[in-house]
């Protein structure tokens, strides 16, 4: 499976790496800022789960791949703004440092606003065949990962995890987020996209109905799992291995699941989750295993 992710990723990097507009039509600043970003690495998790997914409904990963490339130049806009001084205000992504570190602030968001948008015109762009079902399928696609790019999924969980941590004009914090309500922000700023790459995929890959709904509920489990581990590497893990400032999170005060349960209950959940993911898969009638070897590499990283 490790081969797998590995072929996965050196696609999808050759792919990347001949999308972004470039000069004359596009400035160079802006274009420079965002191609930092764009290949200074990563795991490339979103655009894998969009790729097996298209495969696990027996459909050419090559018409996903517009899709997954969107979808990665989605998450890497996300990671700019993410760092910038006015919301976590980080130094380090991925082993580097950050965009507004190198090109300033001002430079950092238009990178940022190039990337989403670039992003959609791509999906709408590509995979350029003239074929009125493949066209309705990419409309699918964009409504999907519009949705979770949006208010409606990362953006609104950003909005309630920057609420938790920003006091209002009085001095005061939001109240606490309870169980349910730090799971609807987990959902939303992580678990959006990661659930919108896999349906994406099946979308592209000519699933049924019943399939992409079958993965759309499986990759549910999978970003709350990401998220779980993602909260719990923070406090375990290493600014080298992470490629990011480690233990930002626990000292901004931010809602995570080892704050909540402690490290050990949260192991036990983003497992459960796995759980989880494997019997809507197999509800759905998906016999592709990658998915959820994907989702054991999601629970079982260590960076």
């Amino acid at each position: 499976m490790n081969d797998w992710i590995e072929a996965r990723r050196a696609e999808i990097d050759r792919a990347l790496a001949g999308i972004l507009p470039a000069p004359p039509e596009c400035p160079p600043p802006v274009g420079d800022a965002m191609r930092y970003s764009l290949t200074a690495g990563g795991k490339r998790l979103r655009p894998i789960l969009c790729l097996a997914s298209a495969e696990a409904v027996g459909g050419d990963r090559a018409l996903a791949m517009p899709a997954a490339c969107a979808i990665e130049l989605i998450h890497t806009y996300s990671l700019i703004h993410d760092d910038l001084p006015a919301m976590d205000n980080d130094t380090m992504r991925r082993g580097r440092p950050t965009l507004h570190v190198v090109a300033g602030e001002g430079m950092a968001i238009l990178a940022g606003d190039g990337l989403l948008t670039e992003a959609f015109h791509l999906m709408a762009r590509e995979p350029r065949i003239d074929d009125p079902a493949i066209a309705s399928r990419k409309l699918r696609a964009i409504a999907r990962v519009a949705a979770a790019a949006g208010p409606l999924g990362m953006v609104g969980g950003q909005a309630i995890d920057l609420a938790c941590v920003t006091p209002d004009p009085s001095g005061r914090l939001a109240p606490p987020l309870d169980a349910a309500a730090l799971e609807t922000m987990h959902a939303m700023k992580t678990g959006a996209l990661i659930r919108a790459s896999a349906a994406a995929g099946a979308i592209m890959g000519e699933g049924a109905d019943a399939q992409i709904d079958a993965i759309d509920r499986a990759a549910a489990e999978l970003g709350l799992a990401f998220q779980i581990v993602d909260d719990i590497l923070d406090i375990e893990g290493a600014s080298a291995d992470l490629g990011k400032t480690a233990g930002k999170d626990a000292a901004a005060g931010k809602p995570t699941y080892p704050a909540r349960y402690g490290l050990d209950a949260s192991r036990r959940m983003a497992a459960e989750c796995l759980g989880r993911a494997e019997a809507a898969l197999r509800g759905g009638g998906i016999a592709d295993g990658r998915l959820l070897e994907i989702g054991r590499w999601i629970v079982e990283r260590s960076n």
